[in-house]
């Protein structure tokens, strides 16, 4: 970071993670994430799932847009839009915990999430 405090050298991703740990010390508040994963290196989910559960369990609203399906699978609630992308998406195909739309199916996303969880030794959450 510049000496005089300015964080426009870093990179966007970098500047928005920064922005994030300065504020986690604020009280309340609702954080909105969108694609927390993009330019994460994979060695860091682990971490950024972790500072995810923190952030809920001292109080905070976390929304994560997010189409990393280990990001899915960690998370307490799926609102899932389509049926497709684009012009083909849109509407509320299915909303609930992890574990149901593994368990259903009905989606495009629920079966790749089914097929990403198959592979994985830890169940979704079903809470």
């Amino acid at each position: 970071m510049p000496a005089d405090g300015e964080s426009s050298a870093l990179p966007s991703q970098a500047q928005q993670r920064l922005k994030l740990a300065t504020h986690m010390g604020e009280g309340g508040g609702v954080y909105v994430l969108d694609e927390p994963t993009t330019g994460l290196h994979l060695a860091d989910l682990e971490q950024l799932l972790g500072l995810l559960d923190r952030l809920v369990d001292s109080g905070k609203s976390v929304i994560v847009i997010e189409h990393h399906q280990a990001v899915m699978a960690h998370a307490d609630w799926i609102i899932d839009l389509g049926p497709g992308a684009g012009h083909d998406g849109g509407r509320i195909v299915f909303e609930g915990v992890p574990a149901d739309l593994v368990a259903a199916r009905s989606t495009l996303t629920g079966e790749h999430l089914a097929t990403f969880v198959g592979g994985r030794s830890k169940a979704v959450r079903s809470r």
